[in-house]
């Protein structure tokens, strides 16, 4: 220790720690500011700049970075940036941090700061946080609002504890019934509860902030009682008279996953101690990872920094190979796996063989799309990296000749280490031509029937969220671990509203109908319903499938009239839970909500 004060003797080190924590605190007071906004969004019922704002915010941390790397580059010369300056930055920038609310997220930031200005062979422990070093575990809010707030309906009654619970949010719209709504979730509650009597510390615990996103708003909250503790959420809409009500309560653990699941679009929840929430919502789902947790909360940066540390650490703690995914290999990407690991990593090809055409930044902003839009649960979430180190020996030969075939410029093979320059991340899931093979070879009609209305299901949400698949094969479509059919592969994707929806033309003779070419002219956009079922349900049980539970799909009819609901700005509602369980399916009881791409 007697050397720390020598040690910490540059004030060079110390003005750059403090700029990159000035930039980060730019960074989340504006982030805080935008989920500030979409509460006022919500409350208005002015949809089309929530969406804006939704998708502004994605785009927020990349501009900070650039900001702050930019005003570093200005103010000093490389050549006064030595070594010993890195090691002292980060050194002062620790200390600043001790009594930080976000500790976590600024030390992601200021490996974005550094990574945009070194080189990458200093990608190491003496310049960046490879592994965190300020502990998150009991920090608390300074502002005043409590991280999550609690009711003891054992002495005021749960009735009355949950209204309270409603009206502490303190929304700027009046309810059409509250107490009626109210009524609907004690009954579900209580059933939660059973026969079992009310312990000492019977509780309800709700986060204080409100979970926005579309055109609804969520209560997320626990009730315990004794040693049990029961996760719910309540989903917030608006009815058409712009009136609020509790539309349902979510009480299944596997809903309330899917809720939070990475096919959906983030969350905008203003938190002042973002992993105190983290750690609220681990309780209710201790499946679902950190990285997972943070990313749909908004945090996307610090959830590509947490999936890392996760990785990096199952690496320590396995021995099997990468190698080439399962399933049939597409024209422009190459997917490959680690067997123990639950995610694939997928590279671009430097070429594309026909019938592809596209581009390598093509291919990127389709993925971009992917990102800012409403993914309507059907599209899987990507973490993008650049310049990912894996260990050569994990390699299998097959694998890395692969990569070194088709994608050489991505690919670097450097001492004990394979360079990757870019890649994408996804969930690993079943490819649902694998799905639907093993039901058939197993004889398992249910299983094959449940594969082949997903997959109908999935298109036809995408077609609610103005999104057209394009290749629509099986193999670019995933199971999930709940049995959900996800589409994955966008280097095709589409708007509905800038695709031509076709019929096919009558033949004019035989030599038309005998002839392997269109006899009619075909453009760019041009989509023809009718030839799916070319190329989709040669299977007849999969044909039989599809007929009873998607045959509209095969119809020009069916797509041209969702493109002009579209395009009047009314889009079909895709709730992120079973339409079953809502109160209005119930009792009819509850007025309908405003169209709505997901309404809740």
């Amino acid at each position: 220790m007697q050397h720390f004060p020598k040690l910490l003797s540059s004030q060079i080190a110390f003005d750059i720690a403090r700029v990159i924590l000035d930039g980060f605190d730019k960074h989340y007071r504006l982030f805080r500011a935008s989920s500030q906004a979409a509460r006022r969004h919500f409350e208005r019922m002015t949809w089309k700049e929530a969406q804006a704002e939704a998708r502004e915010r994605i785009a927020f941390y990349d501009r900070r970075v650039q900001e702050c790397v930019q005003a570093l580059e200005d103010e000093y010369d490389e050549d006064e940036l030595t070594d010993a300056v890195w090691r002292e930055v980060k050194l002062h920038y620790i200390g600043m941090l001790t009594e930080h609310r976000q500790p976590e997220l600024a030390e992601t930031f200021f490996n974005s700061v550094c990574c945009n200005i070194l080189h990458r062979t200093y990608f190491n422990n003496d310049f960046i946080f490879v592994w965190p070093t300020i502990s998150t575990e009991y920090i608390e809010p300074r502002d005043g609002t409590p991280v999550y707030r609690v009711y003891y309906p054992a002495k005021d009654g749960l009735r009355s504890s949950l209204r309270r619970m409603v009206t502490n949010f303190q929304f700027g719209a009046d309810f059409a019934d509250l107490d009626h709504d109210i009524g609907q979730v004690e009954t579900r509650l209580r059933a939660l509860l059973g026969s079992q009597p009310p312990e000492a510390n019977h509780q309800i615990q709700v986060l204080s902030s409100p979970f926005f996103r579309n055109k609804g708003a969520y209560l997320v909250g626990k009730l315990v009682n004794g040693n049990q503790s029961f996760g719910f959420v309540i989903p917030v809409l608006h009815n058409r008279r712009g009136q609020l009500y509790l539309d349902t309560v979510l009480t299944d653990s596997g809903l309330i996953t899917l809720l939070f699941s990475f096919t959906r679009a983030y969350f905008q929840v203003d938190m002042e101690v973002p992993s105190a929430y983290v750690k609220f919502l681990r309780t209710m789902l201790p499946a679902k990872p950190r990285s997972e947790i943070y990313t749909v909360l908004g945090l996307h940066k610090q959830g590509k920094a947490a999936f890392y540390r996760d990785f990096l650490h199952h690496l320590e703690h396995s021995s099997d190979s990468f190698a080439i995914a399962p399933g049939i290999r597409g024209l422009v990407m190459v997917v490959f796996a680690l067997p123990s690991f639950p995610y694939v990593f997928k590279v671009i090809k430097d070429h594309f063989p026909a019938p592809k055409e596209t581009t390598r930044e093509l291919v990127k902003e389709k993925y971009l799309l992917v990102k800012y839009h409403d993914r309507v649960g059907r599209m899987a979430d990507t973490l993008e990296y650049s310049n990912v180190a894996f260990p050569r020996s994990r390699f299998s030969d097959e694998l890395l000749a692969e990569l070194k075939q088709v994608a050489p410029s991505l690919v670097e093979e450097d001492g004990d280490q394979i360079i990757v320059r870019h890649l994408y991340i996804e969930r690993r899931m079943t490819p649902l031509n694998i799905w639907l093979s093993e039901a058939e070879a197993a004889g398992d009609e249910a299983k094959l029937e449940h594969g082949v209305r997903e997959y109908g299901n999935a298109i036809k949400d995408l077609v609610a969220a103005n999104i057209f698949p394009g290749d629509m094969l099986y193999k670019n479509f995933g199971v999930t671990r709940q049995g959900r059919v996800v589409f994955y592969d966008y280097d095709e994707i589409e708007y509905i509203t800038d695709c031509h929806f076709r019929d096919i033309p009558a033949p004019r003779n035989e030599e038309d109908e005998m002839a392997s070419e269109p006899w009619y002219p075909v453009a760019k956009n041009d989509v023809f319903p009718e030839q799916f079922g070319v190329f989709l349900l040669g299977n007849p049980a999969v044909r039989r499938f599809f007929m009873k539970h998607h045959a509209d799909l095969l119809t020009a009819d069916y797509w041209r009239q969702k493109q002009a609901r579209i395009r009047e700005g009314l889009v079909d509602d895709v709730f992120p839970y079973p339409p079953e369980i809502r109160f209005i399916n119930r009792d009819g009881s509850a007025a309908p909500a405003l169209p709505a791409a997901e309404a809740a």
